[in-house]
Protein backbone atom coordinates (compact mmCIF):
# COMPACT_ATOMS: atom_id res chain seq x y z
CA UNK A 1 0.00 0.00 0.00
CA UNK A 2 1.31 3.41 -0.98
CA UNK A 3 0.16 7.01 -0.93
CA UNK A 4 -1.54 9.17 1.67
CA UNK A 5 -3.35 7.27 4.39
CA UNK A 6 -6.70 8.78 3.43
CA UNK A 7 -6.41 7.76 -0.22
CA UNK A 8 -5.96 4.01 -0.49
CA UNK A 9 -7.85 0.96 -1.62
CA UNK A 10 -9.16 -1.36 1.05
CA UNK A 11 -11.66 -1.69 3.87
CA UNK A 12 -11.85 -0.14 7.34
CA UNK A 13 -14.14 -1.30 10.15
CA UNK A 14 -16.03 1.70 11.48
CA UNK A 15 -18.71 1.66 14.19
CA UNK A 16 -19.70 -1.91 13.42
CA UNK A 17 -19.63 -1.70 9.64
CA UNK A 18 -16.97 -2.43 7.02
CA UNK A 19 -16.62 0.66 4.83
CA UNK A 20 -14.50 1.62 1.86
CA UNK A 21 -11.14 3.02 2.93
CA UNK A 22 -11.75 6.47 1.44
CA UNK A 23 -15.19 6.69 3.06
CA UNK A 24 -13.89 6.30 6.63
CA UNK A 25 -14.36 9.98 7.50
CA UNK A 26 -15.26 12.05 10.57
CA UNK A 27 -16.66 15.57 10.93
CA UNK A 28 -14.34 18.53 11.53
CA UNK A 29 -16.18 19.23 14.82
CA UNK A 30 -15.37 15.80 16.21
CA UNK A 31 -14.61 16.29 19.90
CA UNK A 32 -11.40 14.24 19.79
CA UNK A 33 -9.91 16.49 17.11
CA UNK A 34 -10.23 19.51 19.40
CA UNK A 35 -9.68 18.01 22.86
CA UNK A 36 -7.69 14.78 22.27
CA UNK A 37 -10.45 12.60 23.75
CA UNK A 38 -9.09 9.55 21.96
CA UNK A 39 -7.31 6.28 22.78
CA UNK A 40 -5.76 3.73 20.47
CA UNK A 41 -3.87 0.47 20.10
CA UNK A 42 -1.13 -0.53 17.68
CA UNK A 43 -0.89 -4.25 16.98
CA UNK A 44 0.88 -6.56 14.55
CA UNK A 45 -0.45 -9.63 12.78
CA UNK A 46 2.00 -12.39 11.91
CA UNK A 47 0.96 -15.23 9.63
CA UNK A 48 -2.67 -14.19 9.94
CA UNK A 49 -2.76 -13.97 13.75
CA UNK A 50 -2.63 -10.75 15.78
CA UNK A 51 -0.07 -11.06 18.55
CA UNK A 52 -1.68 -10.48 21.99
CA UNK A 53 -4.88 -9.33 20.30
CA UNK A 54 -7.14 -9.74 23.32
CA UNK A 55 -4.65 -8.04 25.65
CA UNK A 56 -4.62 -5.06 23.29
CA UNK A 57 -8.42 -4.96 23.20
CA UNK A 58 -8.61 -5.02 26.98
CA UNK A 59 -6.05 -2.23 27.23
CA UNK A 60 -8.09 -0.15 24.80
CA UNK A 61 -11.02 -0.43 27.22
CA UNK A 62 -8.76 0.43 30.16
CA UNK A 63 -7.41 3.52 28.38
CA UNK A 64 -10.93 4.70 27.53
CA UNK A 65 -11.89 4.35 31.18
CA UNK A 66 -8.91 6.50 32.16
CA UNK A 67 -10.29 9.21 29.86
CA UNK A 68 -13.78 8.81 31.35
CA UNK A 69 -15.57 7.19 28.46
CA UNK A 70 -16.82 3.70 27.71
CA UNK A 71 -16.39 1.85 24.41
CA UNK A 72 -19.74 0.34 23.30
CA UNK A 73 -18.13 -2.85 22.00
CA UNK A 74 -16.69 -5.61 24.17
CA UNK A 75 -13.07 -6.71 23.97
CA UNK A 76 -14.25 -9.92 22.30
CA UNK A 77 -16.21 -7.96 19.68
CA UNK A 78 -13.15 -5.82 19.03
CA UNK A 79 -11.04 -8.98 18.61
CA UNK A 80 -13.48 -10.27 16.01
CA UNK A 81 -13.57 -6.93 14.19
CA UNK A 82 -9.78 -6.87 13.92
CA UNK A 83 -9.76 -10.35 12.41
CA UNK A 84 -12.48 -9.28 9.98
CA UNK A 85 -10.39 -6.29 8.86
CA UNK A 86 -7.41 -8.53 8.12
CA UNK A 87 -9.64 -10.89 6.12
CA UNK A 88 -11.39 -8.08 4.23
CA UNK A 89 -8.04 -6.66 3.12
CA UNK A 90 -6.37 -9.99 2.44
CA UNK A 91 -3.58 -9.39 4.96
CA UNK A 92 -1.64 -12.03 6.86
CA UNK A 93 1.27 -9.84 8.01
CA UNK A 94 0.11 -6.33 8.89
CA UNK A 95 -0.04 -3.53 11.40
CA UNK A 96 -3.48 -3.08 13.00
CA UNK A 97 -4.72 0.21 14.45
CA UNK A 98 -7.82 0.35 16.66
CA UNK A 99 -8.87 3.83 17.76
CA UNK A 100 -11.79 4.96 19.94
CA UNK A 101 -12.82 8.57 20.38
CA UNK A 102 -15.54 10.97 21.42
CA UNK A 103 -17.27 11.99 18.22
CA UNK A 104 -19.33 14.97 17.12
CA UNK A 105 -22.51 15.51 19.11
CA UNK A 106 -24.47 18.03 21.18
CA UNK A 107 -21.36 19.08 23.17
CA UNK A 108 -18.51 21.14 21.74
CA UNK A 109 -16.90 22.42 24.92
CA UNK A 110 -14.42 20.63 27.14
CA UNK A 111 -17.23 18.51 28.62
CA UNK A 112 -18.66 15.98 26.19
CA UNK A 113 -20.76 13.46 28.09
CA UNK A 114 -23.56 13.56 25.49
CA UNK A 115 -21.34 12.87 22.47
CA UNK A 116 -21.22 9.37 20.99
CA UNK A 117 -18.14 7.20 21.44
CA UNK A 118 -16.89 5.85 18.13
CA UNK A 119 -14.52 3.06 17.20
CA UNK A 120 -12.56 2.34 14.05
CA UNK A 121 -10.11 -0.41 13.07
CA UNK A 122 -7.74 -0.25 10.12
CA UNK A 123 -4.82 -2.39 8.98
CA UNK A 124 -1.95 -1.89 6.57
CA UNK A 125 1.30 -3.55 5.62
CA UNK A 126 4.17 -1.91 7.50
CA UNK A 127 7.80 -2.98 7.48
CA UNK A 128 10.51 -2.20 10.03
CA UNK A 129 9.57 0.92 11.99
CA UNK A 130 13.19 2.07 12.15
CA UNK A 131 14.25 0.88 8.69
CA UNK A 132 17.70 -0.71 8.60
CA UNK A 133 18.29 -0.03 12.32
CA UNK A 134 17.35 -3.68 12.92
CA UNK A 135 20.82 -4.55 11.63
CA UNK A 136 23.13 -1.70 12.66
CA UNK A 137 21.31 -0.08 15.59
CA UNK A 138 19.17 3.03 15.72
CA UNK A 139 20.60 6.47 16.46
CA UNK A 140 18.65 8.39 19.12
CA UNK A 141 18.63 12.02 20.12
CA UNK A 142 17.95 13.05 23.73
CA UNK A 143 14.64 14.92 23.86
CA UNK A 144 14.13 18.22 25.62
CA UNK A 145 10.57 17.14 26.45
CA UNK A 146 9.98 14.95 29.50
CA UNK A 147 7.34 12.39 30.35
CA UNK A 148 4.96 14.15 32.75
CA UNK A 149 3.96 13.23 36.27
CA UNK A 150 0.98 10.85 36.72
CA UNK A 151 -0.60 13.67 38.70
CA UNK A 152 -0.85 15.78 35.54
CA UNK A 153 -2.26 13.31 33.01
CA UNK A 154 -3.36 9.63 32.69
CA UNK A 155 0.16 8.22 32.27
CA UNK A 156 -0.89 4.59 31.97
CA UNK A 157 -3.46 5.07 29.21
CA UNK A 158 -2.53 4.78 25.55
CA UNK A 159 -4.13 8.14 24.92
CA UNK A 160 -3.61 10.17 21.76
CA UNK A 161 -2.95 13.43 23.61
CA UNK A 162 0.09 11.99 25.40
CA UNK A 163 1.86 11.63 22.06
CA UNK A 164 1.94 15.35 21.30
CA UNK A 165 5.37 15.80 22.92
CA UNK A 166 6.51 12.55 21.29
CA UNK A 167 5.77 13.96 17.84
CA UNK A 168 7.72 17.13 18.63
CA UNK A 169 10.64 15.16 20.09
CA UNK A 170 10.80 12.84 17.09
CA UNK A 171 10.66 15.71 14.60
CA UNK A 172 13.58 17.38 16.40
CA UNK A 173 15.49 14.08 16.37
CA UNK A 174 14.92 13.49 12.67
CA UNK A 175 16.16 17.02 11.93
CA UNK A 176 19.47 15.94 13.50
CA UNK A 177 19.67 12.75 11.44
CA UNK A 178 18.40 10.47 14.22
CA UNK A 179 15.70 7.80 14.08
CA UNK A 180 14.06 8.71 17.37
CA UNK A 181 14.57 10.40 20.73
CA UNK A 182 15.01 9.09 24.24
CA UNK A 183 12.96 10.93 26.84
CA UNK A 184 13.59 11.49 30.54
CA UNK A 185 10.71 11.60 32.99
CA UNK A 186 9.63 14.61 35.06
CA UNK A 187 12.17 13.68 37.78
CA UNK A 188 15.07 13.37 35.35
CA UNK A 189 15.23 9.57 35.17
CA UNK A 190 15.52 7.70 31.86
CA UNK A 191 11.98 6.92 30.68
CA UNK A 192 11.46 5.67 27.12
CA UNK A 193 11.66 6.59 23.44
CA UNK A 194 8.82 8.45 21.74
CA UNK A 195 6.88 5.28 20.99
CA UNK A 196 8.87 2.42 22.50
CA UNK A 197 10.22 1.21 25.82
CA UNK A 198 13.96 0.96 26.36
CA UNK A 199 16.34 -1.70 27.74
CA UNK A 200 20.05 -1.66 28.59
CA UNK A 201 22.64 -4.39 29.18
CA UNK A 202 25.59 -4.31 31.58
CA UNK A 203 27.71 -7.30 32.65
CA UNK A 204 25.16 -9.74 31.25
CA UNK A 205 22.25 -8.27 33.20
CA UNK A 206 19.38 -6.18 31.86
CA UNK A 207 18.22 -2.84 33.23
CA UNK A 208 14.99 -1.14 32.18
CA UNK A 209 13.19 1.94 33.55
CA UNK A 210 10.39 1.37 36.05
CA UNK A 211 7.13 2.24 34.26
CA UNK A 212 5.71 4.41 37.03
CA UNK A 213 4.90 7.40 34.80
CA UNK A 214 4.68 5.92 31.30
CA UNK A 215 3.08 3.02 29.45
CA UNK A 216 4.15 -0.47 30.50
CA UNK A 217 4.14 -1.81 26.95
CA UNK A 218 2.85 -5.27 26.12
CA UNK A 219 6.01 -5.95 24.11
CA UNK A 220 8.05 -4.76 27.09
CA UNK A 221 6.25 -7.22 29.36
CA UNK A 222 6.73 -10.02 26.83
CA UNK A 223 10.47 -9.34 26.53
CA UNK A 224 10.96 -9.28 30.31
CA UNK A 225 9.24 -12.66 30.53
CA UNK A 226 11.43 -14.10 27.76
CA UNK A 227 14.59 -12.80 29.42
CA UNK A 228 13.66 -14.32 32.78
CA UNK A 229 12.88 -17.65 31.09
CA UNK A 230 16.44 -17.56 29.75
CA UNK A 231 17.78 -17.00 33.26
CA UNK A 232 18.79 -13.38 32.58
CA UNK A 233 18.55 -11.04 35.57
CA UNK A 234 16.25 -8.09 34.86
CA UNK A 235 16.32 -4.94 36.98
CA UNK A 236 13.23 -2.72 36.69
CA UNK A 237 14.37 0.48 38.36
CA UNK A 238 14.99 4.19 38.10
CA UNK A 239 17.97 4.85 35.83
CA UNK A 240 20.04 8.00 36.21
CA UNK A 241 21.29 9.77 33.04
CA UNK A 242 24.88 9.32 34.17
CA UNK A 243 24.50 5.56 33.97
CA UNK A 244 24.18 5.60 30.18
CA UNK A 245 27.97 5.71 29.83
CA UNK A 246 28.36 2.35 31.56
CA UNK A 247 25.83 0.34 29.55
CA UNK A 248 27.15 -1.94 26.80
CA UNK A 249 24.01 -2.72 24.80
CA UNK A 250 20.62 -1.11 24.30
CA UNK A 251 17.40 -1.92 22.50
CA UNK A 252 13.86 -0.61 22.08
CA UNK A 253 10.63 -2.59 22.34
CA UNK A 254 7.17 -1.86 20.99
CA UNK A 255 4.54 -3.28 18.69
CA UNK A 256 5.74 -1.16 15.77
CA UNK A 257 9.41 -1.23 16.79
CA UNK A 258 9.31 -4.93 17.75
CA UNK A 259 12.88 -5.29 19.12
CA UNK A 260 15.19 -2.71 17.58
CA UNK A 261 18.86 -2.42 18.63
CA UNK A 262 20.19 1.02 19.53
CA UNK A 263 23.69 2.00 18.47
CA UNK A 264 23.81 5.53 19.83
CA UNK A 265 21.97 7.86 22.22
CA UNK A 266 23.34 11.38 22.11
CA UNK A 267 27.09 10.98 22.66
CA UNK A 268 26.77 7.46 24.14
CA UNK A 269 27.41 4.42 21.92
CA UNK A 270 26.33 0.80 22.29
CA UNK A 271 27.17 -2.45 20.54
CA UNK A 272 24.58 -4.65 18.88
CA UNK A 273 25.67 -7.50 21.13
CA UNK A 274 24.88 -11.16 21.55
CA UNK A 275 22.09 -10.71 24.09
CA UNK A 276 20.39 -8.09 21.92
CA UNK A 277 20.50 -10.39 18.90
CA UNK A 278 19.39 -13.41 20.92
CA UNK A 279 16.33 -11.77 22.48
CA UNK A 280 15.37 -10.30 19.10
CA UNK A 281 15.51 -13.74 17.47
CA UNK A 282 13.55 -15.29 20.35
CA UNK A 283 10.84 -12.65 20.05
CA UNK A 284 10.63 -13.16 16.27
CA UNK A 285 10.10 -16.90 16.77
CA UNK A 286 7.44 -16.29 19.43
CA UNK A 287 5.29 -13.89 17.43
CA UNK A 288 5.46 -16.06 14.31
CA UNK A 289 4.82 -19.36 16.10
Amino acid sequence: MEGAYDNRDGKIWMDGQMVEWRDAQVHVLTHALHYASSVFEGERAYNGKIFLSHEHSKRLHFSAGQLDFEIPWTAEEIDAAKDAVLKANGFTNAYVRAVAWRGAGPDMGVASKRNPVRLSIAAWEWGNYYGDAKMKGAKLDIAKWKRPSPETEPSFAKAAGLYMICTMAKHAAEAKGCSDAMMFDYRGYVAEATGANIFFVKDGEVHTPLPDCFLNGLTRQTVIKLLKEKGVTVHERHIEPGELEGFEQCWLTGTAAEITPVGQIGDYTFEVGALTRDISETYEKLVRA
